[in-house]
């Protein structure tokens, strides 16, 4: 009889284990010092990996080329090749991120609320879209309030979807390559000349 018993706690012991370990390690969910969970890589419905934004949407790992039409700053802070430090938060791991310029441009860039045509919940706040990524958007800039059609495909549900300007900058604005958690972001788009320092 005290087998039996002794045996039935072990299997519950090893059971709740076994129980906690797949939680751990379930990469999509893992649980974070403040108690929260941490959304991690993965991968978009075309295999490819993705990384996770400030929004909780998956980002692609590679951004692409720039936008047709856009205008390569003529005297950047920081030219092509330069070695930076990011501040921007918009992505997981990005704030902190030592990080290399790959293009920097001259163009209104806009932070916009849009809700993407894949549904789910509205993003507000997102960091960012430059003028030529907005449908008709014309040569001037565009005054908070505007509602847009995004031609951004920056994450999934994002080209085609209708949005309002949040804000708006004409500071440079750049795509980066930089590296969080061991993954590599490459073409990424934008970070502001705001949001780069100098590499210490």
């Amino acid at each position: 009889m005290r087998k039996r018993i002794a045996a039935a706690l072990a299997a519950g012991v090893l059971g709740g284990a076994l129980v906690l370990a797949g939680c751990s390690l379930n990469g999509n969910d893992q649980a974070s010092p403040s108690g929260g969970s941490h959304q991690g890589h993965g991968n978009d419905k075309s295999g490819n990996q993705t990384g996770s934004s400030d929004d909780g949407m998956e980002h692609p790992m590679d951004g692409g080329p720039a936008p047709a039409g856009i205008k390569d700053a003529t005297s950047p802070k920081y030219p092509v090749g330069t070695e930076v430090k990011l501040t921007a938060d918009h992505m997981d791991g990005m704030d902190g991120a030592k990080a290399t310029i790959v293009g920097a441009y001259n163009t209104y860039t806009y932070s916009v609320n849009y809700t993407p045509t894949t549904g789910g919940d509205p993003v507000t706040d997102h960091k960012w879209v430059v003028q030529q990524e907005i449908k008709d958007a014309g040569d001037k800039r565009l005054a908070d309030g505007t509602e847009v059609t995004l031609e951004a495909e920056h994450m999934e549900g994002m080209k085609g979807a209708k949005a309002t300007v949040a804000s708006s900058t004409n500071e440079t604005v750049y795509m980066a390559d930089y590296e969080s958690d061991g993954m590599k972001m490459t073409n990424h788009k934008w970070v502001t000349e705001s949001e780069i320092q100098p590499a210490s």
